[in-house]
């Protein structure tokens, strides 16, 4: 991409990920089962990531305009306490979130991919998105991942973000040494 420059220089800003779900941290798809449960895939690795973010101490929220609370059950158990789910007006959402906890935008790492992610896009410091996100929501990133939602572009931003943070890997590279 040709704005590698330009990205980079807020990574050392960043103290905030948040993350939509439905095209970030899944692919997209929905499986209805017959009963009319709404099943989504998740990445591993993507998990991994927002784990070690939680545990490296950044701050992690979830923001989306989705209701599931198996998505729920499965943030918690990553260590994630701040998800708002069924947000359909996304900015009320992160207004009480920065509120809370006193961030400023610009300390903030968003990912979105469909137009109900744009009003948030166009406050914080680093928007950005998957490889697979509409041309709206790509226009208005800093960054687009390499790779599509639920394929690893949570693990891609989240990974770089703390490498020039020093806190990648720090647990595992000390036990290794």
């Amino acid at each position: 991409m040709d704005n590698d420059k330009s990205y980079k220089e807020y990574l050392e800003n960043i103290t905030t990920f948040i993350f939509d779900v439905d095209g970030v941290l899944t692919d997209g798809t929905i499986t209805v089962t017959t009963n009319g449960e709404m099943l989504r895939r998740m990445n591993i690795k993507d998990g991994f990531a927002l784990k070690t973010a939680v545990d490296q101490g950044f701050n992690v929220c979830i923001i989306s305009g989705g209701s599931n609370e198996g998505v729920r059950k499965r943030l918690r158990g990553l260590g994630i306490t701040d998800i708002y789910l069924g947000a359909h007006h996304k900015v009320d959402q992160l207004d009480e979130y920065l509120d809370i906890y006193n961030i400023k935008p610009e300390q903030v790492l968003y990912m979105g991919d469909d137009i109900p992610d744009l009003p948030v896009m166009k406050i914080i410091g680093l928007p950005c998105c998957p490889q697979d996100a509409v041309p709206e929501i790509k226009a208005v990133s800093k960054y687009i991942s390499h790779k599509n939602g639920g394929k690893g572009a949570v693990r891609d931003v989240i990974e770089q973000v703390l490498k020039v943070h020093g806190k990648w890997n720090k647990n595992f590279d000390a036990k290794h040494d």
